[in-house]
């Protein structure tokens, strides 16, 4: 079950300004290790220690092929790439990558059973806290 908080958006943005949203509340993080635990677990005939190594080069490998430039997609999960974050040039010629180019981010577009449409009607949320008429503090995000 996915638990959420309602934060009150407190911004120069007149349009949100003062609205109500809720955010997803992570109850914890779990590492490599953790989630082979919980694999382990699931009636698998590998240990901990086997399906850690292979999490382990998974993570290496979809690292090596993202850099190439090659979208890897795990099925029901995500299809993970390599995005560029840039500003825009007054040219073509005008463009540099060293100028241009501000950096870099991981991409993991939602797949299968996972995508947006298929999460709404599976997921299930409570409220995490009895609310007194306060609102969580107030925070400059969008939601």
């Amino acid at each position: 079950m996915l638990k959420y908080r309602k934060y009150k958006i407190n911004s120069q943005n007149a349009q949100l300004n003062g609205k109500v949203f809720a955010k997803a509340v992570v109850n914890q993080t779990i590492d490599l290790d953790g989630l082979a635990r919980h694999m382990a677990k699931h009636g698998t005939p590998y240990t901990r220690g086997v399906i850690a190594g292979i999490l382990r080069d998974m993570v290496d490998c979809i690292q090596e092929l993202t850099l190439e430039g090659t979208a890897v997609k795990i099925p029901d999960l995500a299809i993970f790439s390599v995005g560029i974050q840039s500003k825009g040039a007054e040219s073509v010629e005008a463009f540099t990558a060293a100028t241009n180019i501000r950096g870099f981010k991981l991409r993991a577009r939602a797949t299968g059973n996972y995508r947006k449409s298929v999460l709404k009607t599976v997921a299930t949320i409570k409220e995490m806290d009895d609310y007194d008429g306060t609102l969580a503090p107030a925070q400059e995000t969008n939601p």
